[in-house]
């Protein structure tokens, strides 16, 4: 019952900000209306001094309200992720980081994935060979700490260097003669391709995690917005462009490699996501399939 008392709530919040958007005047910007009277954040008003360009909806599954950002608005460029948010850093034992070994003996999650990917004799064990293969291959990505490990950053970093010069190699990715934005939630990659010619990426995502999934199938970008603010979850998202209900490609300033998904976005580094936004336009469309892992 809260639960519904809290969406309700929202709800109204929610229609006293659409009650007071300026409707169809290009170039016009949400007005903020008064705080509700308990002083919650009233979906879609940028908090603070931040510009109250965004209007969010108090669930995934419905669209923010639309409108067309101004020429100065569209002016602002989102900043930049600082050095080192994207690094990769693998989840490793607790004990093993701890004790700070050069070379681990466990198995990690992926063994067999990964002894696979490198040519190894694929047995799901971990050998002294299998470890000095793993750390080497970890060195040469960057990944941290390299010992040897076969966890699920070390797994991705192989199924994107795999994914690179031919993406759609299994052809799930339906094949048009327009663009079409292909989301792959199993690999945990996009790319866009025009016919059979990939003309972005493929880059690493995050996807939505149990409970807020990307919705699969046949979507169209509906709304560009370069400089989203998400008051539902209090973040910015920036160059973000939705193509189903809530659901929108976005930068993020933290690391892909989480535990966990997103809230139903798709999430990409900051540069990759400024990268789409020129490849990209309205009307595009986009095909989601697969299953994140985990989910």
């Amino acid at each position: 019952m809260t639960r519904r008392r809290t969406a309700g709530r929202a709800l109204a919040l929610l229609l006293a900000v659409v009650a007071a958007l300026p409707v169809g005047v290009a170039g016009a910007a949400p007005v903020p209306p008064a705080p509700g009277p308990l002083g919650e954040l009233v979906p879609g008003v940028a908090p603070g001094p931040a510009q109250p360009w965004s209007v969010d909806t108090p669930d995934q599954a419905l669209p923010p309200v639309v409108y067309t950002p101004s020429a100065e608005e569209d002016a602002v460029e989102p900043r930049r992720a600082v050095a080192g948010t994207y690094a990769l850093v693998e989840y490793v034992p607790l004990g093993e980081a701890v004790a700070q070994v050069s070379c681990t003996r466990k198995a990690g999650p992926y063994q067999r994935q990964v002894e696979r990917w490198l040519g190894l004799r694929v047995d799901g064990r971990q050998s002294a060979a299998d470890c000095r293969a793993i750390r080497a291959f970890q060195v040469r990505q960057g990944i941290k700490p390299a010992i040897g490990f076969a966890g699920p950053v070390t797994w991705s970093r192989m199924r994107y260097l795999s994914a690179r010069r031919n993406p759609n190699a299994a052809g799930k990715c339906p094949v048009r003669a327009y663009p079409v934005a292909c989301v792959d939630l199993s690999r945990q990659l996009m790319w866009v391709q025009k016919g059979r010619q990939v003309v972005f990426g493929a880059v690493p995502i995050r996807s939505g995690r149990a409970g807020y999934r990307t919705r699969a199938g046949w979507h169209k970008i509906y709304w560009r917005h370069k400089n989203h603010w998400s008051t539902l979850y209090n973040t910015p998202m920036p160059y973000s462009q939705f193509f189903s209900g809530g659901q929108a490609f976005h930068g993020v300033y933290g690391s892909l490699h989480t535990a966990v998904g997103s809230m139903g976005c798709v999430n990409l580094t900051v540069g990759d996501a400024r990268r789409l936004w020129g490849v990209l336009k309205k009307g595009d469309r986009v095909f989601v399939w697969g299953r994140r892992p985990g989910t």
